[in-house]
This record gives structure tokens, C-alpha cells and sequence, in this order.
């Protein structure tokens, strides 16, 4: 026998896996050949797969091995354990992890690069393979299944074998050998992997020869079990004693009655089926139809199928329910059936309350009809005294209960706790079962029992019996817990805990039903694998149960001795048999380029999702339909007299198939069909689903990996947008790029340029720039606004070219310093004469000398002569200065100390003696210095006004805000100092800052126009709109671009969306929205930003007053303070992405203002934004094209037109535009998403220019956006739906004894809501509900529109209106816009005569309060720190919304429950109350500022200064 070994990878682990030798002998057979390990529960399979998986990831390095398991719990069982011993990543992929997220190659990509070992179910890894993600023998060298026996028929396990595995070629003997990666040359790529079955039960049954022949052939594997080592795998499975247990079945002359059942029973004796609601409303549909059609045939035979069948939800539910109960009747006892009836009928009157949700798949006429049934039954809840239980159970169950009883003897005899499994075959009876046991006087006390049921039996979704779902009181994870930690030491179970779930070794397992074949026997056996566990069969007294499990266990004895057989070797060993081909698996379609493969098995799943990922509209069913050929039943069977099963024929082929899929796709796209030429109806629907899903590949509707184009379109997964964040966003929504340009530099010229300056009543002044500046005069010029002064208009002329003399350029660089370092010399360098642009006083350099030339040659000398010449002519001490000049009064500029600090205004000497006070006061101002000596005069000054950017205009004094009183000081002389200039150069150093503000801004645009804008139509948009149009917020200018903004990202949609349109006339509104959603992305904005460079035109530097500083040509890239970081790169700037994205729509909505919707067109068209563009009017003309010709249209089309005042030119457009996605009716047209899709942004589009253009109010984007809010939601739509009708003459002629025949004088009033066309009778429901809601608020709603001071949001939501309703109206304006060629004109007719602008114009005329009643609340708790809690209750069909403040409860509003809407109802109504009762309605409430704060600042006054009264 082999020493045992443990697994290389973990050595010295915790974790080391020590190999047993019959593992070790599986291990070295896995690795010459594929075998499937048939070794029984509990021998450690798993542990030879994750020692073979370790040996493969030594081997073949560079691809990965899969592990396949059956069921998910198994999977995360099997991942747990690979992780535990492997130093490797392992994956774990299963359709429970977010499906849709698997439908991306480069996510593939990225596993595959990531994982050296993935878990999946079999079916995620056959998605990926025939979708082309993987490919098998280039990316995986190893596949494991685990429970290998399923690898039969359609299985996933053996569909990949079939369709992939085959078709690779085999590998080289050499190439199997451990070492030959090493040893010799061989080409792994795309070869077969090796494969690695692991079972317990390699068969189901049957023959025993030709179940191994089919489970080899379709793995490509041979069953081994362990040969050498057999003795050694004896003791470590230790199978457990057989027994069985027989019981007297119940007698069919006398069975066991059921008072229950048998009122059950006779209630289904009364029914009949042609009084169920889906009957009825089959036959109320089919009355409705044009008998031929395709739409008329099918509802034909489906309501003879229910008839015949009596399939209907009641029916078949009431019959189900009873068949259950009489199973568990004959198999528990009258008491168990009695039990699960009354139970079943309890739940099941609840949840058929119609204001009940608990099975939210039940429709409301279903829940009706069947409450109404089970209110006629007279039903008994259960006895639970002991004797009744005793008396009314099945001998079955009294044998099981003696089982139990004695294996747990037995178990606790030695010294072991009990643990038990019972299996039973039916859910309905594990749950009966296991409450007898719980209740059973023999078993109550001793046995603590629980259920599981698995997580998804499927039969029973979408049914009656689903009710029985919440009978079960403890989840599975809370079941399996209890049982390993000892609180429930007996499991009933049906076949979920046969495999697949991570159960402990039981003691004891008993089959209340015989398994159903040979592995469900094996696996529910390999349960009890304790040393002494017991395996107990029930069985009827004469039964044949117990001659198929003898049939069994001579069965496994074949199996083991024939896997066992050395002479089966050199049979088995040959490679490349030949498979016998499946005539099914002949027609095949693969995508070149990825490998993506379409078959006939995949082709009905491929559809079907394919129409699940469109966008589904209320009571549309986007399921493709298939219509066998012939016909299951006669036409109008279910009218015959004679309907009985007998006078049907039996028809056995061939068959065709017509498939109909959902009408949002191009009619081309809706129908596909295949002869009558296929053996079975399967057959049929597998062709044509085939047909139809390669059709829609080669029409563009599928992507290279035969998906559906989410992935293609959608942000985030397309590598084209993961190229642009690693571009764009360097950290989280940002990106760094260059700096803002300077305006200033000319590229090195030398050439200068002069213009005169000249600001109000000052002498005019000369600019000197590198950079040539644009004349400005009139109303050009920027406006200055000065506080304390009046505005001032610059004005620019007499530009033009000089040559600059050296002396010329020393007297400029002199002269701008001097008019600078007065108010800004603290942050300048004395000697730094670098300036981006240079002044001169008049019209050349300063000639002759004036007053304060001499005072500064004066001041020179003295400096000089004490070597302080850091601040040379320009700074003099004050008292020195006064002796001098016998203290003057023209001083203009103070400052506290030496040059340094703020300035102050002179206002007058003081020689008058300070107070006691004003002296104290002065001496603070100068603390910290000693032996301060006041001398008179002293200097009176006040603070110069906050340096700011003038050419923002000065608010008014607000007359309800009190004035802080004027701020007067006192200086020492001999402690402060002034500046040498005039008055007019001071004048000067605060006005051009912003006037060079206004330069910088008009050259930085200049230079965007002609560096970007050259050879464009874009290039003669006016400077003013283009410099709005690239000023960013952060900036903080008078104006910035975010009107625009608002403004250029509709127009951006509209004409997005009209290009995708025109270019995808295949394409559904899905598909459209995500497309649009891409192109119009930030991210995708913002690469187009950044690669045309336009980010450096963004004026986002902001003008800091007291920190302003002049440009110097030496220092490029200065970040202004505010915005710096030491950390930063001098040359780099964060910018957001968003900020990027938001200029390019700024531009759009520029290019809009100034020449139309097509000039908007040109500025995204000049973008690229990946789309191929054609001029509007060419796309909009190519789309009508393509609409038919129809003459057979609804009458009700001219009725449409009336009420919305306009006559179409294409009358299908019309019938587009009303056609609901469930109406069966074949107009040659699709459903209305495209046209509601169109509809919506060219509301957006009308609307949005109306507020962008009111007249006086220039709104904010959030203004603009709560209006428009107001006037496109659902709510208000829906509304405009409901509310537009047509009266027309309804008269009719009646007898008048005077007149004789006359025609009444009468008028029916024609919705337009009526005119939908549509074949579903649960919109026609929704549709009377919805009315019937309106009517009761039309006026409230209209009254409020009208003439109220708030927007009726409430009871707006009160209507609960459908989303059809207000898709009509989106759908309607989409027609009328491409049926007129875009014309906005006429658009806005429509919506007038809708009362859309009605309402849009009262809105802005009166200043309606249009902010939401929750966004209001919202917003007044958080400004005043109150919290803020919504709590909801149902109870007895209502629902209640209460609002408390601060923990204590204010109101609360109570309504009829109606889903969810009714929350958002109530919800609204509460907030709307509150906003009453405490007055809330304030107009500007939203934008409310932190008022604390700005009192706060408002009041506070220097405490070293004083009042000058």
C-alpha cells in the first residue's frame, strides 16, 4: 500500500489534504486518461479533484481549470473547499450572481486572466461557451463534473461535451503525461482538456453495460473505482445497514375520510369552467377579433385548450390542491389531510384578499372568482388532542414513528446523539409529515423536526400550490444550521438533500418513499455514513418496492464488478470513438470572430432572452409567441356541442412552427415561420427559434457574442468607456489635465501691441500686451462696479502695432509696477519687472515731473541714504512725510506699518487730544509693541471697501438688513506709512485688475475661436454668448455656462437621439436609450473634451480681490492660491470630469441661442461623440421614407387629430404612435416606444427653450429644471391624457308625434385615452379604474392649475395613472415632429392645444410653487435641524403614511392600498398636510441659505475699533 502524501502546495499547512493510497491510485490514473471516480458519499472525491486541480495549474500554466457542479449550493460547498487547500484564486460564477453582468467579453477576459480555478454551474459555462467568451480548448486544460451521472439526454454537462468538446481535436499521449510540458514540445492550443468525472452512482438504472457505454461516451471518460486499495477504502466508508420497515397500506373499501377533503371535493364538483374570469375574458377577447387572423387562431385555441384541460388558475389550482390533499390522506391519515387543507385554505383566502400582495403573480379576477369559491366551503381547523392524532393517522405514519423511536434507542445506547433524515418525494407531504412529528404524542418530545424543501421547485411558480411556499416557517440555511448544532435532530427532506447540500453524516436514514432509481438511491444511502448507521425502507405489505431495491443492490454489484474489470481497459483506452450523431445537433451557426455558437438546443433559450431584455410596457407580454402548424385543436372547438375528448384525432406530424416576437421590433422582425416538415412540435419550435434568432444577428440586432446589444451600448462596460476613465478620470470623477492657457503669450514674439484705456472722467492710459487686443468701445467694454462709486464703462481703442524701445520698456515695467505695489505690493517681488502686459500714463511714457514725482525723488534719497531700498520711491513714513511737506491733506493710501498690510483710506490729520477711551482703544491696536508714544496729529482713516471683482454688479442695500455703522481708526504716524502716487493712479490700481480680467477672458476666447472654431460654422458665434459659454462656475463670474448648459444638454439628446433613429431603423427603444445614454455620458463628453484640447479654454481661474496678484511672463502656470496644492504639479490642475462634459453642452446650447436647431446640430456634429451624422432635415426625410403606405386605418385615427389640432401627412406615423406593444393586430407597424422615445426630448426640447427665454426671470438650471419637472412628468401627462377629449354627434333618428322623424340632438364624448390601440383586458381595466380616479379629481386638479398658488402634486399622484397614459402623449408628439419635418412651430400648436404650454405659462407667469410637497419638507427640516420620519402601515386593506417630527407623531394620512403607488400616494398627501398645518409655502425655500451664518458675519464688528460719532 502507498504511504500517504500530502498535497505539495500547503505543506505545513493547516490545510493539508493527507491522501489516503485508493486516493492517491485515482489521482495518478486521473492524470494518463479522463475517468469518472465512482466512489461512494463521504470517501473524499472532492479531495483527488483538488489535488488533480493542483497538479493542472503546475502543468499548464497558462489556462485554467472549471469545476462544474450541479446546483449552486454545491458550488459554493465545492469553492469553499478548493480555496481552503489551493494558494490560487478560485472563482465562483453561478446564475444566482447578478446573470446580466456575465454578458460582457472583457469582464470574461478578465476572469480568465485573474483565476487559475472556476466553480460554475454547467449551464453558465455552456452560455460561455456558445456566446464565445470562453473558449474550451484554448482557455481551460481540466474540466471536473461533479455528480458526473447527470451527464445524460440535455443535460448542460453533456450539451458541452457535444458541442464543444468533440469537435477539438485529442491530445498526444505524450501530452498527458505529468511531465510533459517540460519533456517535450507540445502544442496545448485548443486541444482537448482532460476531463474528471466524480459520482457516487454512475447510473440511473436499467443495463448496466449500456448506461456505462453512454455516460463514457458522452464524458469521454472511463468509470474507475480503486483496484489496489480496496481494503483501505473499507474502512473509511462505512456503508450503512439495510432494513426495511413494512406497513399495512390503507384499504380501498375502507380509506380514510377526510371531513375536509370531502367539502373540497364537492366544491369541484360545482364548479364550471365556463364561469372562470379567463373563460370569460378568452371568449370577451375573441369576439374582438377578425376571425382568419393570426392574432384570432391563437386565442382560438387557447380557449378550447382550457376548456378542454380545465387549465385555468382556479381550476387547475382547486384540482391540484385536492389531488394533494387525497395523496396526503391515503399516505398520512384523515388528520394530516385535514391539517393541510384547513392550512392551505386559510393562507389561501388571505392572500386572494384583492388588497393583498402576498402572491403578487395572482390577478385580481383571479383572486375574486377564487375567494368567492372558498368562501362556500365550511372548513374545520384540527383537533391537536393526542387520541385524535392517534386515531386519524396512517399505519405508514405509525411505523415511521416506531423507526424513529427505535433507531434513537439504539443511537443514545451508544453514547451517541440522534440524527435523522427522512425522505419524501412530495413537498406537500413534507410539510404534513413534518408536523405530525412535531405533533404525534409518540414523537412531540423526543424528536425535533424540521423541512427543507430547496429553493426553487418550479412546478409550483405562477400557481395555485405556490401558496404553499409560506407554509414553511424556517429558511433552509436556519433548517441545516439547527441540525448541525443539535436544536433540530430530524430533517424531512425531499430529494434536495439527496446531493448538493453540505448535510453532516446522519445516523440514520429512512425513505418514507422508495427512491425513484438507482442514484437517488445511492445518494440518499451515502447520507448515514456513521460507523453504526442504519438505512430504512418503507413498504407496503405485497408491494413491489421491495423487489426494485433488490433489483438495485444486484444492479451496484454489476456496476462495481464491471467498473472493476481490468479487461474493460484496452477497450476503453482508444481515443476519438466516433459519437453518434444527434439529427437535432446537425444545423449549427458560429460567429467567425468570437466562436459564439448558435445550435437548435440553444437557439429557444437565445430568443427567449433576447425578447426578456427589451423593455417591457405595462401589460405587454414580450415573450416570443410559437403557433404549432396544425393547430393542437379544431377551430371553435370550444363552441361544439359535442366537446368530449373522444371526437379529437390523434395527430402525430410533421409539424411547423410560426414564431411572433414582441411588436416594439421592425415588422420584418415580428414573424418567422418554418414548414410543416418536423417530426415533433419540439422539433418545430427549436427550427424556428433558430430561424428568427440568426436573422436577428445578421439585421444587426445581436452583438459578435450573440447577445442582445446591452453590452455594446451600455457605459461602463464598453472598453471603448474604460479606455476613457483611465484617460479622463485619474482619481474618483476627476481628471487631471494641463492648466487653463494664458491669454497673455504670444509665443515668444517680440512684438507689442498698444491700445488706449480709458475709464469714465480718468485720462486715458496706454495697455501694452504681446497678445493682440480686441477694440472695445460703446457697449463692448466691460462695466466696472466699484463700491461707493458709480459704474464705469472701459473702453479699448487705437490698437495697434509698435516697436518698443528699451528706455520705453523700462519706463513701462516702472510705471506698472508703481500703479500695482500700492495695493498688491505684499504678494509682489520688488524687483520682478517680468509683466505679462506694461502701462504708461497718457499715450506715451511720462514726460516732465509733478508733485508726487518730486515727493518720490524725495523719498528716494532718504531711503537710499538709510539702505532700505526693498520698497524704493514708493512707500514713505508718514511722519517723516508730514514734517516734510507740513502735513498735507491730498495723502490718498495709509498703511498701518511699513508698506505691508492693508490699506486704508485717508481721510484727515487729528491734532484734537484722544479720550480716555479712544486712547486704550489705540493702544490695543498697537499691542505688542513697548514704549508706544502718541504723537500728534494723529492720521484718521477707514478701511478701503473688500477687494473684489468689479465686474460683478453691487447688490442694493437691502432696507430690511441693518447697516453696520462706518469703521473710523486712528494711527500713530511715526508707526505707519504711505503710498507715493496720485489719485488717479490709485484709481487705477483698483480698477485694472478687473479690467484685466475682462481682457484675459476676451483673448482666452479669441484664442478658442481660432485655434478650434477656424473652417467651422461654429466660428462666427458672438464673443459675449461663446465667453458664457466657456466660463465655469468655479470661476465665479457674473455669469457662467450652466444656463447654457441646461440648455445645450437637451438640444445634445434631441439631436442624438434623432440621428440614432434615422441611423438604426432596426433597432427597439431599448436599445436606442442606451445608445443615447453613451454618447451623450459625461465620460464620453468628456473624452471628446480632451482630445480636441478643448479643456484649456475652460475659464475656470477665479479673480481672488485680496489675493490678486499681476501675471508675469516669467512664472507660467501659477495656480491662483485658492485652488493650489504644494502637493501638485505646477503644470497640472484638477479639473472634474463633469465640468469637462458641461462645456461641451454649454457650446451646444451657444451654438443653439445663435442660430437654431441647426446650428446645434453642427456643435455636437462637431464633437463626433462616435455617431455617424447627417444634417436633420436629411434624417428626418430618410424616416418618413420608410414609413408605409397603408389606406386600412382605425377609424379612431381622425378623432386623434381633432383633439390634437393637427392633420397627419403619413398616417401611419399615427398608427405607431397609438399602438400599444400588446395589440395583436398585424397595421404594418411597430409598438410606440421609437416615437416615444423621439417624443420625449422633443418636449424636453420646447419646453426647456420656453424657460430658458422667459421673459424677466433668467432661471437658474434648478429653477429650470423644477419647472420643467412640473410640466413633463407622468403624472401631469397622464393627466393631459385623460383630460383631452372630442365631442362628436352621436344622434340618432326617433318618432316625434309633431315632427314625425327626427334625428336626436345628442353628442358622445370621445377620449383620447380611448383611442390606444391595444388587445390587453388589463389595460382596459386600468383604464376605467384610471378614469373613474380622475373624474373624482378633475376639478380639484384643474382648479389647481388654473388658479391655485401651488402645483398639485398630490393629487396628481392620487390618479395612480399607468405609464401608457402619459407614453401616449410623448408618443403622439414624436409623430407630429417627424410627420411635419421638425417643426417646432407646429409642435408647440399641439401642446397648446393639449394645454401642456397653458400650463407651462401660468406656471412661470404667476410664479406657481411648483417644489415637491417631500422635497419642501425635506428641505424646511434640514434647514432647521428637525428629523424627519415617514412610517408606513397596512392593516386591513388600507395604508397608512405618518410623518414625525423629532420623534413625535404629527399627522397621519390613511388610504385604500393599491400597491405601491398607494405608498407614494399617502406619502405625498402627509408631506402636503404638514406643509399646511405649519405654513411651509415659502417661494424661495429651496434655496434657502445657512441665514445663522450670515448674521452671524454680518454682526460682527472689530473689537479694536470704534465709532466716529
Amino acid at each position: 500500500m502507498r504511504r500517504p502524501q500530502q498535497l505539495d502546495a500547503v505543506d505545513g499547512g493547516t490545510n493539508a489534504i493527507l491522501t489516503r493510497g485508493y486516493q492517491q491510485e485515482m489521482l495518478e490514473e486521473s492524470l494518463n486518461k479522463n475517468i469518472i471516480i465512482a466512489l461512494d458519499t463521504g470517501s473524499g472525491k472532492t479531495h483527488i479533484a483538488i489535488l488533480r486541480i493542483k497538479i493542472e495549474l503546475d502543468r499548464e500554466p497558462n489556462k485554467i481549470s472549471w469545476f462544474l457542479a450541479p446546483t449552486v449550493a454545491l458550488c459554493e460547498q465545492q469553492k469553499k473547499a478548493i480555496q481552503a487547500h489551493l494558494p490560487t484564486p478560485v472563482g465562483l460564477i453561478s446564475g444566482a450572481l447578478e446573470p446580466n453582468q456575465w454578458k460582457d467579453a472583457n469582464l470574461w477576459s478578465k476572469v480568465l486572466r485573474d483565476h487559475r480555478v472556476m466553480v460554475s454551474t454547467p449551464q453558465v459555462l455552456l452560455d460561455a461557451l456558445r456566446h464565445g467568451y470562453i473558449l474550451l480548448g484554448r482557455d481551460i486544460s481540466l474540466l471536473v463534473f461533479d455528480e458526473a451521472h447527470h451527464a445524460v439526454d440535455n443535460h448542460p454537462y453533456n450539451r458541452i461535451m457535444q458541442e464543444f468538446y468533440f469537435d477539438l481535436p485529442a491530445r498526444p499521449q505524450s501530452a498527458l503525461a505529468p511531465t510533459s510540458s517540460s519533456s517535450e514540445n507540445v502544442d496545448h492550443q485548443y486541444l482537448r482538456p482532460m476531463a474528471l468525472g466524480l459520482t457516487a452512482s454512475p447510473i440511473y438504472g436499467g443495463n448496466v453495460v449500456k448506461a456505462f457505454e453512454t455516460i463514457e461516451s458522452n464524458l469521454n471518460c472511463v468509470i474507475r473505482a480503486p483496484r489496489q486499495n480496496r481494503e483501505e477504502l473499507a474502512k473509511f466508508v462505512h456503508r450503512p445497514s439495510f432494513r426495511h420497515a413494512l406497513y399495512s397500506p390503507p384499504d380501498s373499501l375502507n380509506p380514510q375520510f377526510s371531513t375536509n377533503l370531502a367539502a373540497l371535493d364537492y366544491l369541484l364538483s360545482t364548479m364550471d369552467i365556463e364561469k372562470d374570469p379567463q373563460v370569460i375574458s378568452l371568449r370577451k377577447q375573441l369576439s374582438n377579433l377578425t376571425k382568419g387572423t393570426a392574432e384570432y387562431q391563437r386565442l382560438d385555441q387557447k380557449l378550447s385548450a382550457v376548456i378542454l384541460k380545465e387549465s385555468s388558475f382556479t381550476h387547475k389550482g382547486l384540482r391540484d390542491f385536492a389531488r394533494s390533499a387525497g395523496e396526503i390522506c391515503e399516505d398520512l391519515g384523515s388528520w394530516a389531510a385535514d391539517w393541510y387543507v384547513w392550512e392551505v385554505y386559510e393562507h389561501a383566502k388571505r392572500a386572494a384578499n384583492p388588497f393583498a400582495n402576498i402572491i403578487s403573480t395572482w390577478r385580481d379576477t383571479e383572486k375574486a372568482y377564487l375567494l368567492s369559491l372558498l368562501n362556500t366551503l365550511v372548513l374545520s381547523p384540527v383537533s391537536y388532542h393526542p387520541d385524535d392524532i392517534l386515531e386519524e393517522c396512517s399505519d405508514k405514519v405509525r411505523v415511521l414513528t416506531q423507526c424513529l423511536i427505535s433507531e434513537k434507542t439504539d443511537t443514545e445506547a451508544n453514547d451517541e446523539s440522534y440524527s435523522g433524515l427522512i425522505f419524501v418525494q412530495r413537498r406537500d407531504t413534507v410539510l404534513a409529515l413534518s408536523h405530525v412529528l412535531s405533533h404525534h404524542p409518540a414523537t412531540s418530545a423526543s424528536f425535533r423536526v424540521g423541512c427543507l424543501l430547496g429553493s426553487s421547485d418550479s412546478m409550483h411558480r405562477h400557481s395555485f400550490l405556490d401558496i404553499t411556499r409560506h407554509l414553511l416557517r424556517d429558511l433552509q440555511r436556519e433548517t441545516l444550521d439547527d441540525f448541525r448544532e443539535g436544536e433540530k435532530n430530524v430533517i424531512v427532506s425531499t430529494s434536495v438533500a439527496e446531493e448538493g447540500i453540505d448535510i453532516q453524516a446522519c445516523g440514520s436514514v429512512i425513505r418514507w418513499d422508495p427512491p425513484a432509481n438507482m442514484a437517488s438511491w445511492a445518494q440518499s444511502r451515502g447520507r448515514a455514513r456513521r460507523k453504526r448507521s442504519t438505512y430504512t425502507g418503507l413498504f407496503p405489505n405485497g408491494g413491489h418496492q421491495q423487489h426494485d431495491v433488490a433489483k438495485w443492490i444486484k444492479l451496484e454489484a454489476e456496476m462495481v464488478a464491471l467498473y472493476n474489470d481490468p479487461s474493460r481497459d484496452q477497450i476503453l483506452e482508444q481515443e476519438d470513438e466516433d459519437v453518434p450523431d444527434d439529427p437535432e445537433d446537425d444545423l449549427k451557426f458560429q460567429v467567425e470572430s468570437t466562436g459564439a455558437l448558435l445550435t437548435l438546443h440553444s437557439a429557444v433559450a437565445h430568443l427567449n432572452h433576447f425578447c426578456a431584455v427589451i423593455p417591457n410596457t405595462s401589460h405587454a407580454d414580450n415573450r416570443p409567441i410559437y403557433d404549432i402548424d396544425p393547430p393542437d385543436l379544431p377551430e371553435g372547438w370550444h363552441s361544439f356541442e359535442n366537446r368530449s375528448r373522444s371526437s379529437l384525432q390523434r395527430y402525430t406530424g410533421p409539424y411547423g412552427c410560426r414564431v411572433t416576437l414582441p411588436k416594439l421590433l421592425p415588422v420584418p422582425f415580428q414573424h418567422f415561420e418554418v414548414e410543416r416538415k418536423y417530426p415533433n412540435k419540439t422539433s418545430a419550435y427549436r427550427h424556428v427559434a433558430f430561424v428568427a434568432y440568426r436573422a436577428l444577428y445578421h439585421a444587426g440586432l445581436l452583438n459578435e457574442n450573440l447577445l442582445p446589444l446591452t453590452s455594446v451600448v451600455e457605459p461602463g462596460l464598453e472598453e471603448e468607456v474604460k479606455e476613457l476613465l483611465k484617460e479622463v478620470e485619474q482619481r474618483a470623477g476627476m481628471a487631471n489635465v494641463s492648466i487653463q492657457m494664458d491669454p497673455w503669450v504670444a509665443g515668444g514674439s517680440d512684438v507689442w501691441f498698444r491700445s488706449s484705456i480709458a475709464f469714465g472722467n480718468l485720462n486715458p492710459i496706454s495697455l501694452l500686451t504681446q497678445s493682440n487686443t480686441m477694440s472695445l468701445v460703446g457697449a463692448d467694454g466691460p462695466v466696472l462696479y466699484r463700491p461707493g462709486h458709480p459704474p464705469v464703462q472701459a473702453v479699448v481703442q487705437n490698437t495697434r502695432q509698435i516697436n518698443l524701445s528699451s528706455l520705453d520698456l523700462v519706463e513701462a515695467q516702472a510705471y506698472t509696477r508703481r500703479l500695482f505695489w500700492t495695493i498688491n505690493g505684499a504678494r509682489m517681488q520688488w524687483n520682478n519687472f517680468d509683466f505679462s502686459y506694461l502701462f504708461l500714463p497718457g499715450a506715451g511714457p511720462a514726460t516732465g515731473t509733478d508733485v508726487w514725482a518730486e515727493r518720490r525723488a524725495w523719498n528716494f534719497e532718504k531711503v537710499s541714504a538709510a539702505g532700505k531700498e526693498d520698497q524704493g520711491d514708493i512707500i514713505a513714513n508718514a511722519q517723516a512725510f508730514g514734517e516734510k511737506y507740513n502735513f498735507p491733506d491730498s495723502i490718498n493710501v495709509v498703511f498701518r506699518q511699513s508698506g505691508f498690510g492693508r490699506p486704508f483710506k485717508f481721510l484727515r490729520w487729528r491734532s484734537e487730544p484722544l479720550s480716555e477711551l479712544e486712547e486704550e482703544r489705540l493702544l490695543l491696536f498697537y499691542r505688542g509693541m513697548k514704549d508706544i508714544e502718541i504723537t500728534y496729529p494723529l492720521l484718521v482713516v477707514e478701511p478701503y471697501p473688500a477687494r473684489t471683482n468689479l465686474l460683478i454688479p453691487t447688490l442694493p442695500p437691502d432696507p430690511n438688513v441693518l447697516v453696520s455703522p462706518k469703521i473710523i481708526f486712528n494711527l500713530i504716524p511715526a508707526l505707519s506709512s504711505i503710498a507715493l502716487v496720485s489719485p488717479e493712479e490709485i484709481e487705477y490700481a483698483f480698477l485694472l485688475p478687473s479690467f484685466l480680467r475682462s481682457t484675459a477672458m476676451a483673448l482666452t476666447v479669441d484664442s478658442f475661436r481660432t485655434n478650434l472654431l477656424a473652417q467651422t460654422p461654429l466660428y462666427g458665434l458672438p464673443t459675449q454668448l461663446l465667453t458664457v459659454a466657456l466660463t465655469a462656475p468655479v470661476s465665479q463670474e457674473r455669469v457662467n455656462y450652466q444656463r447654457l448648459e441646461t440648455l445645450g444638454d437637451t438640444v445634445l439628446k434631441l439631436v442624438c437621439g434623432i440621428q440614432l433613429l434615422a441611423e438604426y431603423p432596426l433597432w427597439h427603444e431599448g436599445y436606442l436609450t442606451r445608445k443615447k445614454d453613451h454618447s451623450v455620458s459625461n465620460a464620453r463628453l468628456a473624452k471628446e473634451d480632451i482630445a480636441r484640447g478643448l479643456f484649456a479654454w475652460i475659464i475656470r481661474d477665479r479673480m481672488l480681490g485680496k489675493k490678486w496678484v499681476p501675471s508675469y511672463l516669467s512664472v507660467k502656470g501659477k495656480v491662483p492660491e485658492s485652488e493650489s496644492k504644494p502637493e501638485q504639479n505646477k503644470n497640472r490642475q484638477p479639473l472634474s470630469t463633469k465640468v469637462l462634459a458641461d462645456v461641451v453642452e454649454s457650446l451646444i446650447g451657444a451654438a443653439y441661442l445663435h442660430g437654431g436647431i441647426d446650428l446645434g446640430y453642427e456643435c455636437a456634429k462637431f464633437f463626433d461623440l462616435g455617431l455617424k451624422w447627417q444634417p436633420l432635415p436629411e434624417r428626418l426625410a430618410s424616416m418618413l421614407l420608410r414609413v408605409e403606405k397603408h389606406e386600412n386605418v382605425p377609424p379612431q385615427l381622425a378623432y386623434v387629430e381633432a383633439i390634437i389640432g393637427y392633420n397627419f401627412n403619413h398616417k401611419l406615423l399615427l398608427v405607431e404612435a397609438l399602438t400599444h406593444s400588446s395589440y395583436e393586430q398585424d397595421l404594418r407597424t411597430m409598438s410606440y416606444e421609437r416615437l416615444e422615445f423621439l417624443g420625449d426630448s422633443v418636449l424636453d426640447m420646447v419646453v426647456t427653450d420656453y424657460l430658458y427665454h422667459a421673459p424677466g426671470k433668467n432661471y437658474s438650471p434648478g429653477h429650470m429644471h423644477l419647472r420643467k419637472s412640473a410640466v413633463v412628468n407622468a403624472h401631469i401627462l397622464a393627466f393631459i391624457c385623460l383630460n383631452s377629449s372630442l365631442e362628436v354627434s352621436a344622434g340618432m333618428p326617433q318618432y316625434s308625434a309633431e315632427e314625425g322623424i327626427v334625428i336626436s340632438q345628442a353628442v358622445d364624448t370621445i377620449h383620447l385615452w380611448q383611442c390606444l390601440l391595444h388587445s390587453s383586458p388589463g389595460i382596459l381595466m386600468d383604464q376605467k379604474h384610471t378614469f373613474r380616479r380622475f373624474e373624482d379629481r378633475r376639478v380639484e386638479i384643474t382648479e389647481a392649475l388654473e388658479r391655485g398658488d401651488a402645483f398639485p402634486w398630490a393629487a396628481l399622484t392620487r390618479l395612480q395613472a399607468p405609464k401608457f397614459f402619459s407614453d401616449m402623449v410623448e408618443s403622439l408628439i414624436g409623430a407630429v415632429y417627424l410627420d411635419s419635418s421638425g417643426d417646432f412651430e407646429v409642435i408647440r400648436g399641439v401642446l397648446r392645444k393639449l394645454g401642456t404650454l397653458t400650463i407651462l405659462e401660468r406656471i412661470v407667469r404667476d410664479g406657481i410653487d411648483i417644489l415637491h410637497p417631500v422635497s419642501r419638507l425635506s428641505v424646511w427640516a434640514s434647514k432647521y435641524g428637525r428629523e424627519l420620519e415617514y412610517k408606513y402601515n397596512k392593516e386591513k386593506g388600507n395604508i397608512s403614511c405618518t410623518i414625525k417630527l423629532d420623534g413625535k407623531e404629527e399627522i397621519q394620512v390613511t388610504e385604500i392600498y393599491r400597491g405601491h403607488a398607494s405608498q407614494e400616494e399617502v406619502k405625498y398627501m402627509a408631506a402636503e398636510e404638514i406643509i399646511q398645518r405649519f405654513k411651509l409655502r415659502e417661494p424661495d425655500v429651496i434655496f434657502a441659505m445657512n441665514t445663522k451664518a450670515k448674521e452671524k458675519k454680518k454682526q460682527r464688528v472689530s473689537r479694536l475699533s470704534f465709532v466716529v460719532q
